[in-house]
C-alpha cells in the first residue's frame, strides 16, 4: 500500500469522528498557542528593555565613586568622594578610546510656576550629556560651557514637566523656581516616553552641573560620571584606560581596590538578558506541558481506535495488508491530528499574542523560530504518543481479530 492510500484511509477514519478528532486536537491547540504566546510576551519583554538600555545614550560607561565604610558598615558603590572634577579631566584629556564625558548630579526638587507645582527629577550635567544620552531638544537650546562654568541657572524641561507646569504655553523664556532660586527655561527636550518599567523619560529637567552640584547639593564632589565610548568596539578599550588614569590619580597600589565602579551597558544588557531568556524558557516550559496532555490525549483516542476497529483491522489483514500498512496507518493518524492541531495552534497564538499587545499594552514579539520549533514538537507529540497504540494495532493477530465482537 503506498502512502497517499495510506494517507487517504487515515483522513477517512478521522473525518468519521469529527468532534472526537476536534476535542482530541484540542490539547495540541491550546500547547502550541500557549507556547507561541508566552514565548512572544518574554522575548517582546527583552526586546523592550533592550531598546530601553540602548535609549540611555551611545556606548555608555558610568563611573561611580567607591563604597565608604563607618563603624564597621560599608555602604553601597557611589557613597564614596573619591570621584573628582580633576578626574574627569585628565579622563577627557587622555583617554583615546573615550568620545565624551560629563560629570552627573541629581537632585529631586519640588519645582514652581506661578500658583503651580511640581515635584520632578532634576539631572545636573555639562553640553555633553546631550550627546552621551542622546537626548534632542524640540524647541530653544542646550546651554553652553560658558554656563557651565559659571554655574549659571538655566534648565532645559522634558514634556512632562512643561504639560504640568506650562500647559498651552512656550515655556521658553520663562522662569521657573526651584529650590526657591530663579532658572531661566532656555529649551524643551523631545519626548521619550515611559521606559519598559514605567518610568517617565519625559518627566525631567537637565541644567549644568555645577549649578545642580554647588546650588541644589552643595557637594565639591563627582557623584557619578557618564563616558561615551568612541565606538562600541572600543568600549572595553575605554573601560581599562579609565581604570588606569583613575588608579594613577587615585595612588592605588598594584593589587589594591579600586576605590572606584565602572559599570557599561553591555554589563546591564546581559544581566537583564539573562534574566529575561530564563523567564522565556520558563514560560515557555510551562506552556509546554499544555502540549504534552495533548499527546496523551492522542494515545489515549488512538487505543480506543485501535480497540473499536479491531475487527476492520483482522479484516484488512486477511485480505493482504502488512503490519508495516497497518502501522503506517494508525501512526499517519495520529500526525494528522497533532500537526493539524499545531497548525490551528500556531494561528491562535498569533492571535493571543495580538490580542495581548493591543488590549493589555504589553509588547510582544513573534520569532519564525518559536512558531517552527512549536508545530514541529507538535508533529514529535503525534508520533512519539501515536508509535504505542499503532504498533499495538499492527501486532494484532488476523484470526483473533476477524473473531471480536
Amino acid at each position: 500500500m503506498n502512502i497517499i492510500e495510506t494517507n487517504r484511509i487515515a483522513l477517512d477514519s478521522l473525518l468519521r469522528h469529527k468532534t472526537r478528532a476536534l476535542l482530541t486536537m484540542l490539547g495540541i491547540i491550546i500547547g502550541v498557542g500557549a507556547v507561541v504566546a508566552m514565548v512572544a510576551v518574554g522575548q517582546g519583554a527583552t526586546a523592550q528593555v533592550e531598546a530601553q538600555i540602548s535609549s540611555l545614550g551611545a556606548n555608555v560607561l558610568m563611573i561611580f565613586p567607591g563604597s565608604t565604610q563607618q563603624g564597621g558598615v560599608r555602604s553601597g558603590a557611589g557613597a564614596g568622594t573619591t570621584l573628582t572634577l580633576d578626574d574627569i579631566e585628565a579622563i577627557s584629556e587622555r583617554a583615546s578610546a573615550v568620545k565624551a564625558i560629563t560629570p552627573n548630579a541629581r537632585a529631586n526638587r519640588q519645582i514652581i510656576v506661578g500658583n503651580l507645582n511640581w515635584f520632578t527629577e532634576v539631572q545636573g550635567g555639562n553640553p555633553e550629556y546631550f550627546q552621551i544620552r542622546d537626548r534632542t531638544i524640540s524647541s530653544g537650546e542646550i546651554y553652553t560651557d560658558q554656563d557651565e562654568r559659571s554655574a549659571n541657572k538655566v534648565c532645559v524641561l522634558g514634556k512632562t514637566v512643561v504639560d504640568n507646569l506650562f500647559s498651552g504655553q512656550d515655556p521658553v523664556g520663562q522662569t521657573i523656581r526651584i529650590q526657591k532660586m530663579p532658572f531661566k527655561v532656555i529649551g524643551t527636550l523631545t519626548a521619550r516616553g515611559q521606559t519598559g518599567m514605567g518610568q517617565d523619560q519625559d518627566d525631567i529637567i537637565i541644567a549644568p552641573f555645577s549649578t545642580v552640584q554647588r546650588k541644589l547639593l552643595n557637594v565639591n564632589y563627582v557623584r557619578m560620571a557618564l563616558v561615551s565610548a568612541v565606538s562600541k568596539e572600543r568600549m572595553t578599550e575605554a573601560e581599562s584606560q579609565i581604570k588606569e588614569i583613575l588608579r594613577e590619580r587615585h595612588r592605588i597600589p598594584s593589587g589594591g581596590e579600586d576605590d572606584f565602579t565602572i559599570r557599561s551597558q553591555s554589563d546591564i544588557a546581559q544581566a537583564v538578558g539573562s534574566t529575561s531568556r530564563v523567564m522565556t524558557i520558563l514560560l515557555g516550559s510551562i506552556a509546554s506541558v499544555s502540549l504534552l496532555v495533548g499527546g496523551i490525549g492522542i494515545m489515549n483516542i488512538m487505543l480506543v481506535s485501535v480497540t473499536e476497529r479491531t475487527r476492520e483491522i483482522g479484516v484488512r489483514m486477511s485480505i493482504g495488508a502488512r503490519r508495516r500498512d497497518i502501522l503506517q496507518q494508525f501512526l499517519v493518524e495520529s500526525v494528522m491530528l497533532s500537526l493539524t492541531g499545531g497548525i490551528i495552534g500556531v494561528g491562535m497564538g498569533l492571535l493571543t499574542s495580538t490580542i495581548i499587545s493591543k488590549f493589555v499594552g504589553w509588547t510582544t514579539l513573534v520569532s519564525p523560530v518559536s512558531v517552527a520549533v512549536a508545530f514541529l514538537f507538535s508533529g514529535a507529540v503525534g508520533v512519539f504518543f501515536g508509535f504505542y497504540p499503532a504498533r499495538k494495532a499492527s501486532m494484532l493477530n488476523p484470526i483473533e481479530a476477524l473473531r471480536y465482537e
